[in-house]
């Protein structure tokens, strides 16, 4: 009788390299371009009124000062990400950061709204080559999965802290200088970047990166501006056919868009990846965490300024304890990940959204007496709605990348960008849009104001204020007063909807990411996929 073999014994997997100092530190220089990003996006919020002074944009103009660099940045991310896979991530950061940098100092010299605009997209588009970068060289920077937590932890709190700080950061330049130098503070952070990302950056490109696809790169970038400029032009012009056409026109190129990218060998947006219940949720909790941040910001800034009456730094200040509480939360989602379930955690960060939004609903009229009262309120909104974003963020970053191949970290990165990217957008595209028409219907223009002033104070609240200081003193107080309630009821109805809105997406969440549903959604992909 023959005696069976011994299996052979199992060769121990090899131990997982873990992180030096030249990591950590490379950690820190790659948080340079994330807080650049970050404070760029929302810096530009309370500048706003001086803008309207400054460059007397219209409101539909207005918003694509704010947006452009987000549209831009959406638009670009994958293709950026891709371009990083293949060309090196180190490489592509490096020249970013020199672009970025220039074109910072263009745009704090625009002598018209439309060369800001310009300018703006310019930034986007240099932008885009940062964010796909640094999360794909975190990748690569930190194998162990516990400290790569710990790195994404702090990626996404000084992401969601730098969109706080923006606020205070603009706040303090603008009390002392004009309303470009919110772009200049950029260009000594670039120059850090440039000398040490270098020294302590180690390069890392994909062994199989994906084909370039300029068509799909198109695609989704017209699909974006179709949308946005549908959803803005809905808001300054009402129902018709031109917001109709835009809005429909975009939706049909993002779905050539995606029907495109499942007949490539070699896609630039692998959407195979959003048949994973884990990913696909994840992308949407981050999508909608940062566009409660944002279009609460939008409304905020112009609030705390134009109708309560605070200087920029103290209004500036006013949001610094969000900053500070979005990188706490971050930083804690980390610990509190090895101890609770992810559908909890990140559906406890909308819910905290939501609650923020909730405090700002009730916010109310502004009366003579309640400034510090209003103020105070609204911090608080922030605060809450700041944790909650912080808590998601870090969460659904790790869930994103982790999901996917390691050789496409900078596609799965830019996947999340682009959620970060798009609800950005969708913050002061949709929110705003609901906070433009609520005060452009409830303003009122005093009796024989000339055309074209009663125009700018129904656009933006900036230009009824720049309008009021045209005319005679009753009448000049009349309309303060009416577009100052008229934004304020505005920024109500904004919170609602913003409310509503994440309240939908942790419901979805809870729904999706939920043991069972995970366990009904992976059993469903291993039939799909042996059929």
């Amino acid at each position: 009788m023959t005696t069976p073999a011994a299996p052979a014994p199992r060769t121990p997997a090899a131990p997982v390299p873990r992180a030096g100092a030249r990591q950590w530190a490379a950690l820190a220089v790659l948080m340079l371009p994330v807080l650049m990003i970050s404070v760029d996006t929302t810096v530009l919020s309370f500048a706003v009124p001086h803008l309207s002074t400054a460059l007397a944009p219209t409101g539909t103009e207005l918003l694509w000062i704010v947006d452009g660099y987000s549209l831009a940045i959406a638009g670009l991310l994958v293709t950026m990400g891709a371009l990083g896979d293949r060309s090196g991530r180190r490489r592509l950061l490096v020249v970013g950061a020199a672009g970025f940098g220039a074109v910072s100092v263009l745009a704090a010299f625009a002598p018209s709204a439309q060369a800001l605009i310009a300018a703006r997209v310019a930034l986007g588009v240099f932008g885009a080559t940062l964010m796909p970068s640094t999360l794909a060289l975190l990748r690569s920077t930190f194998p162990d999965r516990e400290q790569r937590r710990t790195a994404f932890a702090v990626w996404a709190g000084a992401f969601a802290g730098g969109a706080a700080l923006g606020p205070v950061v603009g706040g303090l330049l603008l009390e002392r200088f004009w309303w470009g130098s919110v772009f200049l503070v950029n260009v000594p952070v670039v120059a850090l970047v440039l000398v040490l990302v270098p020294l302590l950056v180690r390069e890392s490109r994909s062994s199989a990166p994906a084909r370039l696809d300029p068509a799909s790169a198109a695609l989704a970038s017209a699909a974006m501006a179709g949308v946005v400029y549908g959803v803005k032009a809905f808001a300054d012009h009402g129902p018709g056919a031109v917001p109709l056409l835009c809005t429909a026109a975009g939706a049909g190129l993002g779905v050539l868009f995606v029907r495109r990218q499942v007949r490539l060998a070699e896609p630039l947006l692998d959407v195979g990846l959003f048949r994973l219940p884990v990913f696909r949720t994840a992308v949407l909790a981050n999508l909608m965490s940062i566009c409660g941040m944002t279009g609460m910001l939008f409304a905020v800034s112009q609030y705390l300024q134009l109708v309560l009456g605070l200087s920029p730094v103290r209004a500036g200040l006013m949001l610094l304890p969000g900053a500070v509480v979005s990188v706490g939360a971050g930083l804690l989602a980390a610990r509190l990940a090895r101890r609770a379930r992810l559908d909890v955690l990140i559906t406890t960060g909308l819910l905290l959204g939501t609650a923020g939004y909730a405090v700002a609903a009730t916010l109310g009229p502004a009366e003579p007496g309640r400034v510090l009262g209003s103020a105070v309120q609204l911090a608080v909104a922030f605060v809450v709605l700041s944790a909650g974003a912080g808590l998601a963020e870090t969460l659904t970053n790790d869930a994103i990348l982790a999901s996917a191949p390691a050789d496409r970290a900078g596609a799965a990165s830019a996947i999340s960008e682009t959620a970060y990217e798009v609800g950005a957008v969708l913050g002061t595209t949709v929110l705003g849009s609901v906070l433009t028409a609520s005060y452009s219907a409830g303003v009122a223009v005093p009796a024989g104001t000339d055309p074209q002033r009663a125009a700018a104070a129904t656009e933006t609240l900036g230009g009824a204020v720049e309008v009021a200081a045209q005319l005679p003193a009753a009448a000049g107080e009349q309309l303060l007063e009416s577009a100052r309630a008229a934004f304020a009821h505005g920024l109500d109805t904004t919170a609602l909807a913003g409310a509503v809105l994440t309240a939908l997406a942790a419901l979805v969440v809870h729904r999706q990411l939920r043991p069972r549903a995970l366990a009904v959604a992976e059993r469903r992909e291993r039939e799909r996929v042996d059929a």
